[in-house]
């Protein structure tokens, strides 16, 4: 699966929650919300809130090949960037609740893959010219999660014990994973766009190993967060397909 452009990422997105949908697979879940992410930038663009739509249009594309081609790695071999291989891993156990899935997929998707497709898009010194709509689409972004997590709060009644527990009264839980992403990969599309070929590779490889630990610690918390994701577990709806449709409707158009 490669896109071409924006519509073909938005097209392939639709499809893996179509057939999530169908099969009750929890991999809809995550492609649910970046459906809808890719939706609003793509309105963006076309309403010329970017300063180069077209280069966004291919910044979008990139980024979007990333995620397929993790995908499609996972499915084929059970192999791709070990981020993403922790994400897919946990699709079939019932006892991550809905917002690890979501949680783990932005880990991985911003983590390793914006900073690697940003750099990509606009190599070298030239990188600076992205800054600006680097940062508008950081913001869609945010705005959708947060429409995103008030459709989780409808599906997982007992989500608000995690910020409880975490100490984080008055952040939003995906939001705040966000929010701490972002402000790192800014820097590491810089880096990376400046480097060689074989720094490149060593600089790619350290953020996959740290989104792997990430994934880790999102998949498999200690303290007092674990019986709380048990309790949330418990309340919150198992019903895969229902919740891919009511995911992939939190945001009105």
């Amino acid at each position: 699966m490669t896109a071409q452009n924006i519509d073909d990422v938005v097209d392939g997105l639709a499809g893996i929650v179509r057939e999530a949908e169908r099969t009750g697979d929890r991999i809809g879940y995550f492609a649910a919300l970046y459906r809808q992410v890719t939706v609003e930038i793509r309105a963006a663009i076309h309403s010329g809130q970017f300063d180069d739509g077209p280069r966004m249009d291919r910044f979008d594309t990139l980024f979007g090949n990333r995620y397929f081609d993790a995908y499609d790695a996972w499915r084929r071999d059970r192999s791709g960037p070990r981020c993403w291989r922790e994400t897919f891993g946990l699709l079939d156990d019932a006892d991550t609740v809905i917002v690890q899935h979501l949680v783990l997929g932005v880990n991985a998707h911003i983590n390793l893959d914006l900073a690697v497709a940003a750099a990509a898009t606009v190599p070298g010194q030239d990188i600076q010219v992205l800054r600006h709509d680097f940062l508008l689409i950081n913001d869609i972004l945010a705005r959708v999660v947060l429409a995103v997590q008030d459709s989780v709060d409808a599906l997982s009644p007992l989500l608000s014990l995690l910020d409880k527990v975490g100490g984080r009264t008055d952040e939003r839980i995906l939001d705040f994973s966000v929010r701490e992403s972002r402000q790192e990969a800014w820097y590491n599309a810089v880096l990376l766009a400046g480097q060689n070929e074989a720094e490149r590779a060593a600089t790619v490889e350290r953020l996959d190993t740290r989104a792997t630990v990430l994934a880790r610690l999102i998949a498999r918390p200690g303290g007092i967060v674990r019986p709380a994701l048990e309790l949330i577990r418990h309340t919150e709806s198992d019903d895969v397909p229902a919740v891919i449709r009511h995911l992939d409707s939190a945001v009105p158009r």
